[in-house]
């Protein structure tokens, strides 16, 4: 069930070098990365907003400069209709509705997420800190009253080559592979 008041950004990304094609087409289970996080989404949010290049995606996508996380970012709290939103990137599969809806609680000031900068949650009143020109996600959440929140590591799972997603994808029994 989808929180009410609350925006998700799905960061659907850029070139994809590292991966060699594009990173929200590639299958994870039975869906794409890109319909995975949209799905996810839509369980613990209102309103969904995706970000980055929308060519062959199953929804819509607003455009950003293709200049990285904080520019996506900025273009999303301008599109929210909520106070605050939380940003997810295409490629950590393993996220649950649970851990969004964790951080968003957590965001009583201006952002929360877990050590590294990406998942978060974002204040739309933030909007001017992702403004600023600064490029690197991290520095812009560091100048805003970021709170912690621990999320299990496993949630965290990065997916930039195509082995990295290989390693975590579901086995033919339906369970994640690397949480067994």
């Amino acid at each position: 069930m989808a929180d009410r008041g609350l925006t998700g950004i799905l960061l659907v990304g850029g070139s994809s070098s590292r991966f060699g094609s594009p990173k929200a087409q590639a299958r994870f289970g039975e869906e794409t990365l890109a319909e995975r996080a949209w799905r996810l989404l839509g369980e613990a949010c209102d309103e969904r907003l995706a970000v980055g290049r929308g060519e062959g995606l199953p929804f819509p996508a607003l455009e950003d400069p293709r200049t990285g996380p904080v520019a996506a970012i900025a273009a999303g709290l301008r599109a929210a209709t909520n106070e605050v939103a939380v940003v997810v990137p295409v490629d950590m599969p393993l996220l649950t509705a649970g851990a969004l809806r964790r951080l968003a609680g957590a965001c009583r000031d201006a952002a929360a997420g877990p050590a590294g900068p990406l998942p978060c949650a974002v204040a739309r009143r933030a909007l001017p800190a992702f403004e600023t020109g600064e490029r690197r996600l991290r520095v812009v959440l560091e100048s805003l009253d970021t709170a912690r929140v621990e999320l299990e590591e496993a949630l965290l799972a990065n997916v930039n080559e195509p082995d990295e997603l290989r390693r975590i994808a579901p086995s033919e029994d339906g369970r994640t592979r690397g949480r067994e």
